[in-house]
């Protein structure tokens, strides 16, 4: 972990975390997570559970045997399960990545093969010139921190390993191209390189596909209003250990009603 100190910006690997002059801040990733995606995210869930059963009879008749209450149980778990192995297949490519982008040499495991084949070739293809790979910035004027994939040829780029580049991404990119500094090797802060453009790069086993986002001025207001639903989120959240700290108060007692 990053020695914490009380100015500048310090990153938490472990928690994935940042700290901003000894305050904690957003990352960029936990700011457009306010977005909606619940209709989507409930249909890939019961997919995952319907797809679970329909293709492992016999685990599911194995799950039979443990009674109603534990199959419900276990069953719940699919799409979380599944969602952590794909988080974990994609942190393994992005450090993968991130070693192949700077020229490193690495060992690949067989699971990965495919899709580190798949990123040599869009960098071969594209000629990418590396400026600054897997890089922290921040933001001290809307307080908010992250880490950018790469930004070559005067653009940022994202690496996006799973199903497709999301209408999110636009506002991720948005969001780190628009911090005011990032962090040296020597974790020192310098202002951020000219980007022009933005893009999501689709690294799949059998290929790449890359994606222009919308970039600009207007996109990064976008992206700050954005931030503002987080903060109005959060306050409306409150801490939910604590009735009345948010929106919601606590419930009236009978006292008050008399």
């Amino acid at each position: 972990m990053t020695a914490a100190r009380s100015t500048g910006l310090v990153f938490y690997p472990s928690s994935h975390r940042y700290k901003l002059d000894g305050e904690w801040v957003p990352g960029v990733t936990t700011i457009i997570g306010v977005l909606d995606k619940s209709g989507p995210l409930s249909k890939w869930a019961a997919s995952s559970v319907a797809e679970f059963v329909a293709d492992n009879p016999e685990p599911v008749a194995a799950l039979r045997t443990m009674g109603r209450n534990s199959m419900v149980a276990a069953l719940k778990g699919v799409p979380w399960q599944k969602r952590d192995d794909a988080a974990s297949r994609g942190t393994t490519f992005h450090a993968l990545a991130e070693q192949i982008v700077l020229g490193h040499a690495v060992e690949v495991p067989p699971e990965q093969v495919g899709l580190v084949e798949s990123a040599l070739a869009f960098m071969d293809d594209y000629k990418i010139d590396p400026t600054l790979v897997e890089v922290a910035v921040g933001s001290r004027e809307h307080k908010y921190a992250g880490t950018a994939d790469l930004i070559a040829n005067g653009a940022i780029w994202d690496w996006k390993s799973g199903k497709r580049i999301y209408s999110s991404v636009p506002f991720q990119l948005s969001g780190y191209a628009g911090a005011e500094f990032y962090l040296d090797a020597d974790g020192a802060e310098q202002p951020m390189p000219p980007i022009w453009t933005s893009y999501g790069v689709h690294i799949r086993e059998d290929g790449y596909s890359v994606h222009p986002l919308k970039f600009g001025p207007e996109m990064f207001a976008e992206f700050l209003v954005v931030r503002a639903a987080y903060d109005i989120h959060k306050r409306a959240e409150g801490d939910w250990r604590i009735p009345g700290t948010g929106y919601v108060g606590a419930p009236i007692v009978e006292e008050e009603v008399a």
